[in-house]
Parts: C-alpha cells; structure tokens; sequence
C-alpha cells in the first residue's frame, strides 16, 4: 500500500514538473528575461530613481506576465509551422502536449495580471505594455510569412521595453520628459536588426520550410543582408553618444558604448567578407552580450541629478 501511494506520488510529481517546465517554454523564459532586463534597467536609469527592491521585483514580475502572454500568443498562432522546425518542434503547443485553449487561457490571464501590475507604476507603462503585447502577437506573428517588413514591425514592440521602463517611473505625479526613454527606446530598436537578421541567417533553412520571410532579401543570406546588417550596426555608433549628451549617464559608458557599437560594425562587416554561417553567429553571439554590457555600463554610470 505505502508502494502504491508512494508511486502515485512521484507521479503526480513528475507530472507537476512537466508541466511547469511546459508553461517555462510557453513563455519562452530566457528570452522573456533579456526583454525584461532592459525594462528594469530603464526603469532605474530615469532620473528620480533609485533601487528599490521590492520595485524592480513587481516591475520584472510584470515584465514577465506580458512578455509572457505575448510569447503564448505566438507560440499558438505559430503552432502548425512551429512543428516544421527542429528547434521549435518540442513546444508544448505544436507537440500536443498543451492545448491552444489551455495556452489561451494562460496569455488572457498573464497579460491581465501583468498590466494590473504595470499600471501601479503608471497608466503610460500600462497602455504601452499592452501595445506591445498587441503588436508582437497580432501584427508582427502573422506578419512573418508575409513580408520581411515583419523584422522592421517587430522592432517595435522587442524596444518598446525600453520605453515602458522609463515611462514606469513617471509615478505619484512625478513625470519626466520621455526623452531618455526614446533613446534608449532607439539603441534596441537598432541594435535588433544586426541581431535578428544573424539568427535568420543561420537558421534560414528551418525559417524558410516554416514559410518565414525574415530576411532582407528574397534570395536568402546574401551580399544584401550582410550590408543591411553593417549599415544598422552603423546607426548605432551616434545613438550610443545620445545617453551622454542628454546627462542620462556618464563618460565612461559613452566609450564602453562606442567600443560595442565598433565591434558589432566589425562583426558584420566580417559577415559580409566571408559570407558563412561562422560569421553570422558571431553577429549573432556578440548581440547577445551587447545589451548585457551596454545597458549595465549606463546603469553603473547613471548621472544622479
């Protein structure tokens, strides 16, 4: 009888871990983390700031609830070709394992509970959370087997991050100028394109059986896409200078900034001369570490006014 129960018990068990792990892929918990952490940098780069634990942990636990939503809802209208491709396969809704109702009711109730939270900070981070979400999950997703305009429409709500963080410390009647949120807003909005069009690249065989159309060319990973991803790695380089020229943070960041934005026109320039999937993942890697090292050098060089 103990054998019995303590069987049934491990099974319950094992089932509560799968299904957790379940909904970790459903809202695509590492992605959702790196979107979140530029919302929390953000946030305590606005100048009336400071660290305050309790807020920066309702603020990423927000994050996460709409971030979340928005991977669900993507995860469900892209079930189908989701299923096409080896890295996307094992999802719990393309593999069968969750239904698209259940996966439903988890983005209706996530993106409800997350822009509650959000709205606490302020009504403008509450209203452009759920733009954000909307934009991802009803215009970008279906976008990408159409156009590879779909790249340049999800810019948006993959910076928009940014902006909300900034505008969540316009709170008790405190209201800064938007500014430092719409630059920083504008280094993830370009900072997206070198990194994107790197996945792409080397993940263009699987896009393409899924009827994706990500990147700038029609033909694939071409001349053209390599010199798309030099010339936006370009525009970075005086947008990394505009953190310091609006007294959001210091010296020391702007070159730690520009030494990033060097390297990335390096990176893909090198993409353009070999033209190999080598090179686009150095692209590719490099964006990973970028945000990391760039908005953690303005953080630690914040300009307290």
């Amino acid at each position: 009888m103990n054998e019995e129960k303590k069987i049934t018990t491990n099974s319950t068990s094992f089932v509560l871990a799968s299904k957790v792990k379940d909904y970790f892929l459903l809202i695509k918990f590492t992605l959702s983390f790196m979107v979140v952490f530029s919302t929390v940098i953000s946030y305590l780069l606005a100048p009336n700031i400071s660290f305050n634990l309790i807020e920066v942990l309702l603020l990423f636990v927000g994050g996460i609830l709409i971030t979340g939503s928005a991977n669900a809802i993507n995860q469900i209208l892209e079930k189908d070709t989701d299923a096409l491709m080896k890295r996307t396969a094992n999802r719990p809704v393309s593999s069968g394992r969750m239904s698209s109702h259940e996966a439903w009711a988890f983005a209706g109730i996530t993106a409800t509970l997350g822009c509650i939270i959000m709205y606490s900070f302020s009504t403008e981070a509450a209203w452009l959370s759920l733009l954000s979400l909307v934009l991802y999950g009803f215009v970008y997703t279906p976008l990408k087997k159409i156009n590879s305009i779909a790249v340049l429409v999800g810019a948006i709500p993959g910076a928009l991050p940014c902006l909300i963080g900034w505008v969540a410390s316009f709170r008790d009647g405190n209201e800064n100028s938007w500014t430092g949120g719409w630059i920083l807003f504008a280094i993830q909005f370009l900072w997206q394109f070198p990194h994107f069009w790197a996945i792409a690249w080397v993940a263009h065989k699987d896009y393409s059986t899924a009827g994706f159309k990500l990147l700038p060319s029609d033909k694939g990973p071409t001349k053209f896409t390599a010199i798309q991803t030099i010339m936006y790695s370009a525009l970075m380089i005086p947008i990394g200078v505009l953190p310091y020229m609006y007294h959001i943070s210091g010296n020391v960041s702007m070159w730690i900034l520009l030494g990033c934005n060097l390297f990335m026109v390096y990176t893909s320039i090198m993409l353009f001369l070999r033209m190999d999937i080598p090179s686009a993942r150095k692209v590719m890697f490099s964006s990973y570490f970028y945000l990391m090292i760039v908005f953690l050098s303005l953080y630690a060089d914040k300009i307290k006014l």
